[in-house]
């Protein structure tokens, strides 16, 4: 019997490490797939209006999907990260994303954007006592070249404002903020509850651009109207979901590390959705991406 609990419990740990993986899987997926989402947008809609029109669809589907699981409100204890999450993240990051890539190139908005992994390690270490494990570090590092080379070889039009990359920089930051101040909100309430009142609060935040988006909604092809409902409810409310029940069962930092994979998908279905031939420079960067994030979801010996 003192044998059998420890394999128990192994077991256990590793059909919850497997659906992590799996939820963090659909995630960065449809994160990737929202590359394309974006581009047939926003040529038609503003920074803050795709950002509201997103989230306003977001919001409708969890809220469809809050009350067919009659979940309510999370409990109090949850709201303080459920807000700083709502407002950085859902709302701020959103709207910085899509003025910034309206600035710069999409090769220097990648590479500013790919710090806010490494910030989510750094300060999840910080804040939430995490730890730094050398293989995370290692395989970040390897992850974060392959973004930078990605980023590279995208940067064919030289565009390159000190805003646009202040903004990119924002967009990080507010992106490391809102998910350490997810993790701590996931103790007390459900991912769906954490998520859906997350883009609830994020979509408050945005409603200052709803003249722009209504005006513009009106003159927008149907194309890309069905774009901006794309982006709420498959990158938001279906990845935000499946990104908090992985978010629930493993660190900050390794979660981070996980979104490494974008940009090496971002490759794939730019080639793909868009007939965009990657050159051998991105098809290098996205290894890296791979290879990094590989080595950052090994555990260390011992632990």
């Amino acid at each position: 019997m003192r044998q059998t609990a420890p394999i128990r419990m192994e077991v256990t740990q590793d059909r919850l490490d497997r659906r992590a993986m799996a939820a963090a899987g659909v995630t960065v997926l449809l994160w990737a797939s929202a590359f394309v989402g974006i581009r047939g947008a926003a040529p038609y809609f503003s920074p803050g209006a795709l950002a509201l029109g997103r989230l306003l669809a977001g919001s409708a589907v969890l809220g469809v999907v809050l009350l067919a699981r009659r979940e309510g409100p999370p409990p109090r204890a949850a709201w303080p990260g459920v807000l700083v999450s709502g407002i950085l993240w859902f709302g701020a990051y959103t709207v910085a994303l899509n003025w910034g890539e309206q600035e710069v190139d999409a090769g220097t908005a990648a590479m500013v954007v790919n710090i806010g992994p490494l910030l989510i390690a750094l300060l999840g270490a910080r804040l939430l006592g995490e730890g730094l494990p050398p293989r995370l570090l290692a395989g970040m590092a390897v992850s974060f070249t392959g973004a930078i080379v990605v980023g590279a070889s995208m940067s064919g039009e030289g565009r390159a404002s000190v805003t646009g990359v202040l903004l990119c920089l924002a967009a990080a930051v507010t992106y490391a903020v809102g998910v350490l101040s997810q993790k701590p909100a996931l103790r007390h309430a459900s991912p769906l509850q954490v998520t859906a009142f997350g883009c609830f609060v994020g979509t408050a935040a945005c409603l200052p651009f709803a003249g722009q988006l209504v005006s513009q909604a009106a003159r927008a092809p149907l194309a890309a109207t069905l774009d901006v409902v794309y982006l709420g409810v498959f990158p938001t409310a279906v990845a935000f979901t499946t990104w908090a029940y992985a978010l629930a069962r493993t660190t900050a930092g390794r979660m981070g590390a996980t979104t490494y994979l974008v940009p090496a998908l971002v490759v794939l279905m730019a080639w793909a959705a868009l007939g965009e031939i990657p050159g051998w420079l991105s098809l290098l960067g996205g290894l890296l991406c791979l290879a990094g994030v590989a080595v950052s979801r090994r555990r260390d010996p011992g632990r």
